[in-house]
């Protein structure tokens, strides 16, 4: 079997258990993911079969878009709702003004500092488990591109928002700077990835629907599919939603 699987991932589970979840249900022993999602995050996470294992870089390489909840009075360990919440003094709430001011300065190409509780690799070893055992990172900030923020609604202390980033960018690190700019907390809330590139979210398929597929077809993209989708140059970045 050789193809991609867009699938929607559940809020709860790792990444990498949604792949071995995946390889019980096809019975496909090589494959792998493009693109980490957090277990508190939703959505498009592509799962490469077989042959198909050679497009991830080409994959991870595509624009991505998200849609995201988080509160600006409030921070964590892992600047989301996974770990516990810590209250933060605001000095001044900013308005609706001042927030979309903030988010504009974020857009372009920027330099962003992971956090320390994420799966980049410091001395071989992913971050999150040098944090674990008790280390203190100083990680450093990496190059990354936002290609629009879209503010969806705000009332303090929750903004909703929608960004197209590419890839690398943590938007667990971009709440905590722009906390930081307002002078406020920032804490991811919900997160849900909507397309990786040309995959969408709404031709995503659940655990469910691969498991009472009536064959792959049902749910698989060919892998010459996957390559004519991949093939656009140059890469189309998705478009800002209107105000």
């Amino acid at each position: 079997m050789d193809g991609v699987i867009n699938l929607n991932k559940p809020t709860g589970i790792t990444s990498a258990k949604a792949l071995y979840r995946v390889r019980k249900i096809t019975r496909v022993r090589k494959s792998g993911h493009a693109g980490t999602l957090d277990p508190g995050a939703a959505g498009v996470l592509l799962l490469c079969l077989g042959k198909a294992t050679k497009l991830v870089e080409a994959l991870m390489d595509q624009p991505k878009v998200y849609r995201a909840t988080a509160r600006l009075d409030v921070t964590s360990e892992s600047f989301d709702r996974d770990r516990p919440l810590i209250d933060v003094p605001v000095a001044a709430v900013p308005d609706a003004e001042g927030v979309r001011a903030a988010c504009g300065r974020f857009e372009g190409v920027i330099e962003q500092v992971p956090p320390a509780i994420s799966a980049v690799k410091v001395g071989g070893r992913p971050a999150y488990k040098r944090s674990r055992a008790g280390e203190t990172l100083e990680l450093k900030a990496r190059t990354v591109q936002v290609y629009w923020l879209h503010v969806r609604r705000y009332e303090w202390p929750t903004i909703d928002f929608e960004l197209a980033c590419g890839r690398g960018t943590y938007v667990r690190a971009l709440i905590r700077d722009l906390g930081t700019a307002l002078g406020t907390g920032g804490c991811l809330t919900a997160l849900t990835r909507t397309a990786v590139g040309p995959f969408r979210l709404a031709e995503a398929h659940s655990f469910a629907d691969l498991e009472s597929a009536d064959g792959q077809e049902d749910y698989l993209i060919p892998l010459q599919r996957a390559r004519d989708l991949l093939a656009q140059r140059p890469v189309p970045i998705p478009p800002r939603p209107e105000r």
